[in-house]
C-alpha cells in the first residue's frame, strides 16, 4: 500500500529554518509529481509548491514569497521541503501528496496524501 510520511516539523521562532521531509513507500516514486499543501488554524487546505517527476520543475504559491524551496532525492524516495525566514502566518500543518499529473496546485489533483506534518511558527 501507498504511504507518505511527513516528518520535520516542530516549534521554531520567527525567522528560523525548518526542513521538512515526506518518505513514500508503495509507489513507483519516480512516477509522481510531488506537492506539498499547507492548512493553518481556521483557514483551507492551501497549495504550497509542487515538483516534477524528476525534480527539475518547481512551482510555489506566491503567498511564500521565495522563502520556500521544494525539492526530490528520487534514489531515496523522498521529497523535501526547506522553508527559511519562517513567519507566524507559516504556521500550519504541512501535508505531502503525490500525483500522475505533470504536476498539481488544487487538492483534487493529487492521489494520495500524508497524515501532515505540524509547524508553529512563535513570534
Amino acid at each position: 500500500q501507498v504511504q507518505l510520511v511527513e516528518s520535520g516539523g516542530g516549534l521554531v521562532q520567527a525567522g528560523g529554518s525548518l526542513r521538512l521531509s515526506c518518505a513514500a513507500s508503495g509507489l513507483s516514486f519516480s512516477r509522481y509529481a510531488m506537492g506539498w499543501f499547507r492548512q493553518a488554524p481556521g483557514k483551507k487546505r492551501e497549495f504550497v509548491a509542487a515538483i516534477g517527476r524528476i525534480g527539475v520543475k518547481t512551482y510555489y504559491s506566491d503567498s511564500i514569497e521565495g522563502r520556500f524551496t521544494i525539492s526530490r532525492d528520487n534514489a531515496k524516495n523522498i521529497v523535501y521541503l526547506q522553508m527559511n525566514s519562517l513567519e507566524p502566518a507559516d504556521t500550519a500543518v504541512y501535508y505531502c501528496a503525490a500525483t500522475l499529473y505533470d504536476y498539481g496546485t488544487r487538492q483534487g489533483e493529487y492521489d494520495y496524501w500524508g497524515q501532515g506534518t505540524e509547524v508553529t511558527v512563535s513570534s
